[in-house]
């Protein structure tokens, strides 16, 4: 892998939302496969072999007047990227209770100490929906459950989910990368009931949950509900992030649809995670 070479451009979205998730939207179709969200809008990724001069042509939002987004690009070699985010990737520590951190990072006295490295990856706990997925598997029972992380990333919620007690996790993400990285990940962290698996929730077949947790964003969330729903067990949890406050009646309108019942809403920065019962 190190031999990768990506495509950085880096977007200044005015105002960031919904002007952000609707660029990384649009990008994800054009084949951007990773999304760095900044104080100024958002840095995305693509490989050079799949990038073309006219990659930009049919992003919509970057012409709406509803918006001001500017860019820049750049050419960046993987192990300059491995190099840069260890330089201003900051551990991060959830509730006193569990850490985040990179192998340089001395250890903190924590409950939880996950170790990763998250390249081109998303999900290093920094991101407010990553926190909160923490946050809720922190406070939730784990122990002898099954458990499946959807559009894993780094892994680091598979990875809490095990040290929490799950005995079995299924860490799942469509990203080659990030599957990659996962496994990377799992195995630094010396777990031992955790498959990662690369697809998307057609993959789910046959298979069924205790607890499914389900980073991603809103439209993936509502197409594959009926899919989660049939993989999860009676009496089963069901976390859910990736979208924002004015998305809930949606979302939760689509869960009461499949008799889930909400239970519990957490909610930073305008991100908001949901727990259900099913």
């Amino acid at each position: 892998m190190s031999n990768i070479i990506y495509i950085g451009y880096y977007f200044k979205v005015n105002p960031a939302q919904p002007g952000v998730e609707i660029l990384i939207a649009e990008l994800g179709y054009a084949g951007f496969e990773s999304f760095v969200e900044t104080e100024e809008g958002v840095t995305a990724y693509i490989q050079k072999e799949d990038w073309n001069t006219n990659i930009l042509d049919d992003i919509q939002v970057l012409n709406s007047e509803e918006f001001n987004i500017t860019y820049t690009f750049e050419e960046i070699e993987q192990t300059n990227w491995n190099a840069e985010w260890e330089k201003n990737f900051n551990p991060i520590v959830v509730d006193n209770i569990c850490a985040v951190r990179a192998p340089f990072h001395d250890k903190f006295d924590t409950e939880f100490d996950i170790i990763i490295e998250p390249k081109m990856s998303f999900g290093t706990g920094h991101h407010e929906t990553t926190h909160m997925m923490i946050q809720h598997i922190l406070k939730n029972d784990f122990t002898n459950k099954s458990v499946l992380d959807m559009g894993c990333g780094t892994g680091v919620l598979a990875i809490l989910s095990e040290m929490k007690g799950a005995n079995r996790v299924d860490a799942i993400d469509y990203d080659n990368w990030c599957y990659l990285n996962s496994l990377e990940n799992v195995q630094r962290n010396n777990c031992k009931t955790i498959t990662v698996i690369e697809g998307d929730a057609s993959v789910l077949r046959n298979k069924r949950y205790d607890i499914i947790i389900a980073n991603i964003n809103r439209n993936i969330l509502l197409n594959d509900m009926e899919v989660y729903v049939s993989c999860l067990n009676k009496n089963g949890m069901l976390f859910l992030s990736g979208f924002y406050e004015e998305d809930i009646p949606i979302i939760k309108t689509k869960c009461e649809k499949h008799l889930l019942k909400f239970e519990e809403k957490l909610e930073r920065n305008n991100w908001v995670s949901l727990k259900f019962l099913n």
